[in-house]
């Protein structure tokens, strides 16, 4: 057994003695869902600095605890706070807790996240649903030797995010009447925000906003055989004013602003699957 998947199977072994049920649904709050678990009956939360194995969040607006519980008749785990590589972290230990939910069972994963919008027909506090993604320009969580337990060295990339996912949250949207845009997320590792020239480049490659998190998680879980559903929050837009100054504290504000939709969306579609 490698080292990866004996600490995988110890942090699932404490977790167990926690709360024994498997879950069906993991869920990552990013910007945009920070609310979430208002949304759950929750039946156990546990702080990631008692999980073993467990890398702590230390970004402003990421509580940190793993919370189960249930939403309709789902058990979901929940990621109450996610790990970014630019805080310092391994490309292995930002995706370590997505290959833990596999082994706790979850049938799909939903991510959230706040992005940049380089789709000029894009508003602040837009929601785009992720269609497709660009991750050239942040790490590759795969690169080393591979676990086949976990899946298969070269997993095909064609669909990381589920359409018949997407269909649902589109007609879930449409049936609230909240506006979606739809487009390809393109990440990097952060922490700037992109040059001017960066984010023309971006637009010309042929994304639509851009971010620093999800892209690693989700080809863990494609390697996993997992499917994905994603959506990303529009903080700001990158083609701007000449004198626009980007700030984290103006990207919270916004997801704030959009998180109710957000969370409406993404709630009914668990109840859904």
């Amino acid at each position: 057994m490698s080292e990866l998947i004996h600490h995988i199977k110890e942090t699932v072994a404490f977790i167990r003695q926690h709360y024994k049920h498997d879950s069906e649904v993991g869920v990552v709050l990013g910007s945009g869902l920070g609310h979430f678990t208002e949304e759950l009956s929750v039946e156990k939360e546990i702080s990631y600095n008692e999980i073993p194995h467990f890398p702590v969040s230390t970004v402003e607006g990421h509580k940190g605890k793993l919370v189960f519980g249930k939403l309709g008749n789902k058990n979901v785990v929940v990621m109450a706070g996610r790990f970014h590589y630019y805080e310092g972290y391994s490309i292995q230990d930002v995706v370590y807790p997505i290959r833990v939910m596999k082994y706790l069972g979850i049938k799909t994963l939903i991510l959230s996240n706040a992005a940049g919008g380089v789709n000029p027909s894009y508003n602040v506090g837009d929601l785009m649903i992720i269609k497709d993604h660009i991750s050239q320009f942040s790490i590759n969580p795969l690169i080393g030797k591979n676990e086949n337990e976990l899946g298969t060295r070269f997993p095909d990339m064609s669909e990381p995010y589920k359409k018949d996912l997407i269909a649902k949250a589109k007609k879930i949207a449409a049936g609230l009447h909240i506006n979606v845009q739809e487009g390809v997320y393109l990440s990097v590792t952060g922490p700037t925000f992109e040059t001017r020239a960066e984010y023309k480049m971006i637009h010309v490659l042929g994304a639509d906003a851009v971010g620093m998190s999800t892209v690693p998680e989700v080809i863990v879980a494609v390697h996993m055989n997992i499917p994905v559903f994603a959506m990303s929050v529009i903080t700001d837009i990158g083609i701007r004013e000449e004198e626009n100054v980007i700030t984290h504290e103006e990207v919270l504000e916004a997801a704030a602003a959009a998180e109710p939709k957000m969370t409406t969306i993404v709630k009914h579609l668990v109840m859904e699957l």
